[in-house]
Order: structure tokens, then C-alpha cells, then sequence
């Protein structure tokens, strides 16, 4: 199938997690639609095989905590001092371990926590004032079917995707008066790595629920976020677009 092009020429665009799964496919998307892409990710070894890959003079990178707000936001100054923040791709995420909540290690929660739920806070709370300067912003929060349903032994990622679709709503409505969106995904599995820090148990039991009887590609989910991040998205905000199959449709 040949996929619809969008116009993102004179852009940038900073897509955190950007070096692999869907924050890479994402990345690639971009620069072939004429962005400057910025990716953002903690995985120094995932970021240079990233680069190298793509070899392409719009991209550029940061190695960034996303958790870290003070790392965050010294990132975000000398970003905006040279270029407008036009888009931004919350997608860094992590599953934990699977575990019941009882039995939950404390740190790990607040280490999932933390990266799913406290780096979209930190990302939103920096860049926000520079979109709002430019009267400009395109901003997708990446949540999860289990933000909405609530998986079974992946509790702190569900609270994590379930606060990332709160997030989006309040945030969303509070720049409903400008030319910035700000929306969620929820997408149910699909064939990234993150699959591989499941058990298979955990993963076919996530695949069993999705009436289309599939998992999620990568392509897919990139065009549904394109489209939220361009221009043509002129009414849609503080809005949570399922992408799950018809596991999650509400």
C-alpha cells in the first residue's frame, strides 16, 4: 500500500524514544516528509546505530533522561535558542517487569512510572512555552491500550499510559485557544521490542484479546500519528485515538 505523504517542510520536530520501535519508524517518517527530526533517547549504542542508519543532515540527536527534568529542560534551551520546537513525539516508554502489584519491586514502579508518566510531564512542561511563543504546536502523547483497560501484572505501565491520557486531556484543553494540538495513541500490541520484555505467556495473552487477531505494525501506527502531528489536524485536541485492533474502542 502506498503511503499518503504530509508536508513537513520548515519543521522540527523531537520524537523522545526516537531510536528504535516506533519512535525510529516515526523518525524515518519525518525526514522523508521534510523535517528536521531531533530524536531523543537514553540508549547511546540504540542512537549512533540510528544515525549511522539513516545518514541524513536533518536528523540530529540528544542522549536524554527523559525522567530528568532539570536534563530535560537544559536540552530544550539550546534547542530553542537556534529553532523553533514545532513538533513533539512523547514515545519514550517502558513496560517493567511482569509481575502482580503486590509483588511489584518498589523501585522498578517508580522507575516505569517515572519515564512513562513524569517524562511526558517533563517534555510537555518545557517545550510548551516555545510553541506558545510561535503560536505553533503539534504534540502526541504515545499511551497504551492499557492505559485504558488496565493489564493484568503490567500495573505501573498501565498507571503510566493511564496518566499520559489524563495528561493529554488537561493539557489539550488548557491550548485549545491556540494553533496547538495536543493528543493521545493508544495502541494495542504490536511487533516492536518492547514485546521482548514481556513473558510469552503475557504476550499472547494481549494478542488474544485484539478482535483483528494481529498485532499492531509499526507503519500503521505511524501514519495515525503522522496525520495528528501535520497541519491538516486543524480541530482534533485534547483527544485520545485508539489504534488497537477493536480491542479498546471507547
Amino acid at each position: 500500500m502506498e503511503k499518503i505523504s504530509f508536508d513537513f517542510k520548515n519543521r522540527t520536530a523531537i520524537v523522545t524514544g526516537g531510536a528504535q520501535g516506533f519512535g525510529l519508524d516515526i523518525t524515518k517518517r519525518f525526514l522523508k516528509s521534510g523535517a528536521k527530526v531531533i530524536i531523543w533517547d537514553n540508549d547511546s549504542i540504540a542512537i549512533k546505530s540510528a544515525v549511522e542508519d539513516l545518514n541524513n543532515p536533518s536528523l540530529s540527536f540528544n542522549i536524554v533522561d527523559v525522567s530528568n527534568y532539570e536534563e530535560v529542560d537544559k536540552i530544550v534551551k539550546e534547542i530553542t535558542k537556534v529553532s523553533n520546537i514545532d513538533i513533539l513525539i512523547n514515545n519514550a516508554g517502558i513496560t517493567g517487569p511482569t509481575s502482580t502489584l503486590w509483588e511489584y519491586d518498589l523501585e522498578m514502579w517508580k522507575k516505569v512510572v517515572d519515564i512513562n508518566i513524569m517524562g511526558t510531564f517533563n517534555c510537555c512542561r518545557s517545550v510548551v512555552p516555545n510553541m506558545i511563543k510561535n503560536n505553533y504546536g503539534r504534540i502526541v502523547n504515545v499511551a497504551s491500550v492499557a492505559g485504558k483497560d488496565g493489564n493484568a501484572n503490567a500495573s505501573a505501565y498501565s498507571v503510566g499510559k493511564a496518566g499520559a491520557i489524563g495528561l493529554t486531556k488537561s493539557l489539550g484543553k488548557e491550548l485549545a485557544d491556540k494553533n496547538i494540538a495536543v493528543n493521545a495513541v493508544t495502541p494495542a500490541g504490536a511487533k516492536t521490542r518492547i514485546l521482548d520484555q514481556m513473558t510469552k505467556d503475557h504476550v499472547q495473552r494481549m494478542l488474544s484479546k485484539v478482535p483483528r487477531g494481529r498485532f499492531l505494525e509499526v507503519e500503521e501506527f505511524t501514519s495515525l500519528v503522522c496525520w495528528l502531528s501535520s497541519e491538516e489536524n486543524t480541530f482534533s485536541t485534547a483527544a485520545v485515538f485508539d489504534i488497537s485492533g477493536g480491542r479498546s474502542t471507547y
